[in-house]
């Protein structure tokens, strides 16, 4: 069996550090131009994070998430193939793209990579808006955190994001999404136990006859007894 490396799973604590952000970064306008760690082995950036191969291989990425545009995948694409391994997603970066629809295929791309060991950047042209709302959404998910305190996490540490007021509704909409899908995958596990429940219920509840009607007989015979002997 292939061994898997699974982000760490935080305590209430923790999580509101990480929500907090680091405290001695000092932010500088350089930055957006890099791309930034939100979670162990995964970071968010520009296009310009991706046009290095050094740095990405410094920062030990092994998968990325190319994000654009139909209109910018001239210049928006996967640079180095033969080193990582992409995915492209091909969106309009305007309020009224559905970025619900295409983000589970994003979610499964990042745990798989995550899964292997390796470290994912996600990317659209300027880190910004497009590339942030699948983030946050991931962290959101990822960690059972509100659309606030996710949003928090990720502009914690690259300050600079800033998802349109499409995306942003999308992600508010995608927190009762996540949560729904959470509680449907646990209700087989309800409905399982329920019926074991009620088996036991019934099975108490027979045995409970059966020793009524033994009761009940042996009086019975009792009184056929005493009648006999008068």
């Amino acid at each position: 069996m292939a061994q898997t490396y699974p982000l760490p799973e935080y305590s209430s604590e923790k999580l509101k550090e990480l929500i907090q952000g680091p405290g001695d970064v000092e932010w500088t306008y350089e930055m957006r131009r890099q791309c930034q760690e939100i979670l162990p082995r995964l970071y968010l950036g520009p296009l310009q994070a991706s046009k290095s191969l050094d740095t990405l291989k410094s920062l030990g990425i092994t998968h990325i998430v190319c994000i654009r545009d139909a209109k910018e995948a001239f210049s928006v694409r996967p640079r180095f193939p033969e080193h990582f391994q992409y995915m492209v997603l091909d969106v309009q970066d305007s309020e009224e793209q559905n970025l619900i629809r295409l983000f589970p295929q994003a979610k499964q791309f990042i745990d798989q990579a995550i899964a292997q060991g390796g470290c994912v950047l996600v990317h659209c042209n300027g880190g910004i808006s497009l590339s942030p709302a699948f983030v946050v959404m991931y962290v959101m998910q990822h960690h059972g955190l509100s659309w606030e305190d996710a949003l928090h996490l990720v502009q914690n540490r690259r300050y600079c994001i800033s998802p349109n007021g499409g995306f942003l509704t999308q992600i508010k909409e995608y927190e009762s999404i996540y949560k729904a899908t959470n509680a449907v995958a646990a209700y087989p596990q309800q409905r399982e136990s329920a019926p074991r429940r009620k088996r036991s219920e019934e099975d108490d509840e027979d045995s409970l006859q059966r020793e009524g009607a033994r009761t009940k007989r042996a009086l019975v015979d009792d009184d056929e007894d005493d009648a006999m002997q008068t």
